[in-house]
C-alpha cells in the first residue's frame, strides 16, 4: 500500500451554519456536494477537494485536551489572508517554520479549532 495524501478532516461543530460561514469567509473555501447523509454536515472544499466535513452536531463535543492538535492547508495569497484576516479583526499568530521554507499561519474557528496555513517562504 502507498499512501497519497491526507484526504480530509472531520469537524464536529454544534454551530454549523456560523462554521460554514467562517471557512468561507476566512479561508475561501465554498460549500459543495456532500452525500445525502441522514445527519447535518457541510463538505468545505478548497478548489475541487472537500477537505473539511463539517458534522453538525446538538451539543458542543466535550473536549479537554484534544488528541488531534491542528490540522494544515497549503495555499497561496499571504498578503491578501493576512489583510482578510486583519479585516475581519481575527487573531492570528505567524511563525517560520526552522530549516524549511515554510510560513506558517496559525488561526482558530469559532469552535476552537487550530489551524495553521501553510505558505512558502518566499512569497512571504
Amino acid at each position: 500500500m502507498q499512501l497519497n495524501r491526507l484526504d480530509h478532516v472531520n469537524v464536529k461543530t454544534a454551530n454549523l451554519e456560523q462554521m460554514i460561514k467562517w471557512y468561507e469567509d476566512v479561508l475561501g473555501m465554498t460549500s459543495g456536494a456532500r452525500p445525502p447523509f441522514p445527519f447535518p454536515g457541510a463538505w468545505m472544499y478548497a478548489g475541487e477537494y472537500p477537505v473539511v466535513h463539517l458534522v453538525g452536531v446538538d451539543s458542543e463535543p466535550a473536549g479537554h485536551d484534544p488528541r488531534l492538535e491542528h490540522f494544515a492547508l497549503s495555499a497561496t495569497g499571504y498578503a491578501s489572508f493576512l489583510e482578510n484576516l486583519d479585516t475581519r479583526n481575527i487573531d492570528y499568530k505567524v511563525v517560520q517554520v526552522p530549516g524549511i521554507d515554510v510560513t506558517q499561519v496559525n488561526v482558530f474557528d469559532i469552535d476552537g479549532n487550530h489551524i495553521h496555513i501553510d505558505f512558502q517562504s518566499q512569497e512571504t
